[in-house]
């Protein structure tokens, strides 16, 4: 392939909200630092309104100057995908880059790729945030295994996801890479001065429990543990910030019934990009006690904001956080996640864990990714 590509990636983008928005904008800013032309392709109609939890889709955020966003894609439009598909296959890019994530797309993304294949030119590559969904649906393995079939190469963000390619596909050329850092978020700021911007008390220490809220990811399991520690001697407050896109009754009642009412705060919104980073730096760890996973693009964030991490032993998690080095990695069991918690504060390890992250997180730079979509389209 020539120095300099014309590369599309289709996708969310701006604007929709979300990490996933946020990982297509970093990447098209990382190809463009590295002297290629890229656009981004996104949605017009990203989900059905119908379909989705939150209480909307779209960002407050301005809009990123710096990068080439056009709405054009429907995911629930045929016939878009098949206007999509002809318009992508006459530009002619070298690359076309898709952002799959979940089954629903599926569809919308492998008619749109079968038509650009169409051209013999363009080089089609895929970067695998799941194959198989955290919440399952009929319907979920015939639409991904229409998607994957004219994808000509794979990038996997987890080696659980790596895995469960194979069960859909086993010979086209693939790479693993994990998740890089999600460094856009604004720099480090003091903790002190993050707690005064979320008018916390500086008087207490916080363990985060960051994005939206799904049943999956153990918010329950959490507020078990939370509740067999000595968070009142120690001064401790879970800090709970994201919107609930599951039962959030089910959860308020469980503070109740734990009489934690006092102990967890919980900002119940989408917290905005430019917030972000008062969080995490306001925060001592950050726990994700997931019951299933394949990576988690909050791992990158702490990684960035250079904060300890406690994470359950599923998925991928687990090769991003090595144990007893940066946090924790336990099982899905309240007591063990109380236990490591407990044990960050008592044997007081931030000083240590937080010197060993800045040294891990050099692993996860965007530059390699790159590289390695490159090499990965040289193969097809």
């Amino acid at each position: 392939m020539k120095a300099s590509q014309k590369i599309i990636i289709l996708g969310t983008a701006h604007p929709f909200r979300g990490g996933l928005a946020s990982y297509n904008e970093r990447l098209a800013l990382q190809f463009q630092k590295e002297g290629h032309d890229v656009k981004i392709y996104t949605f017009t109609t990203q989900y059905p309104n119908f379909l989705f939890p939150g209480k909307t889709q779209y960002s407050d955020e301005p809009t990123p100057k710096e990068l080439k966003i056009e709405r054009l894609v429907s995911s629930v439009n045929p016939f878009n995908w098949l206007k999509i598909g002809n318009r992508i296959k006459k530009e002619k890019p070298d690359l076309l880059i898709f952002k799959f994530w979940l089954p629903f797309m599926g569809p919308c993304f492998g008619t749109i790729a079968r038509k650009v294949r169409k051209n013999k030119h363009t080089k089609i590559i895929t970067i695998l945030d799941n194959v198989i969904p955290h919440e399952g649906r009929a319907g979920d393995k015939s639409f991904t295994r229409y998607f994957l079939k004219p994808i000509q190469g794979f990038i996997s963000m987890s080696k659980s996801v790596e895995n469960d390619l194979g069960l859909f596909d086993k010979t086209k050329p693939r790479d693993f890479n994990p998740h890089p850092l999600f460094d856009n978020f604004g720099d480090l700021i003091p903790k002190e001065e993050a707690k005064k911007l979320l008018k916390l008390d500086s008087d207490f220490s916080y363990i985060l429990f960051f994005g939206i809220i799904r049943d999956y990811k153990g918010l329950d399991l959490l507020l078990e543990a939370f509740s067999q520690m000595n968070y009142k001697e120690q001064k401790l407050k879970l800090l709970i910030a994201g919107e609930y896109y599951s039962n959030e009754e089910k959860y308020t009642q469980m503070i109740s019934d734990l009489k934690l009412q006092e102990d967890v705060i919980v900002v119940n919104q989408f917290i905005t990009d430019s917030e972000v980073g008062r969080y995490f730096c306001a925060a001592d760890i950050i726990a994700q006690p997931y019951k299933n996973a394949t990576q988690s693009g909050v791992t990158q964030i702490a990684y960035h904001f250079e904060k300890p991490l406690l994470v359950t032993n599923v998925g991928g998690l687990p090769e991003m956080v090595p144990h007893g080095k940066v946090g924790y990695v336990v099982e899905k069991d309240p007591s063990k996640i109380a236990s490591s918690l407990s044990d960050f504060y008592t044997a007081k390890k931030e000083n240590d864990f937080v010197k060993n992250v800045r040294e891990e997180k050099k692993k996860y730079s965007w530059d390699l990714l790159t590289k390695k979509i490159l090499a990965l389209a040289e193969k097809v």
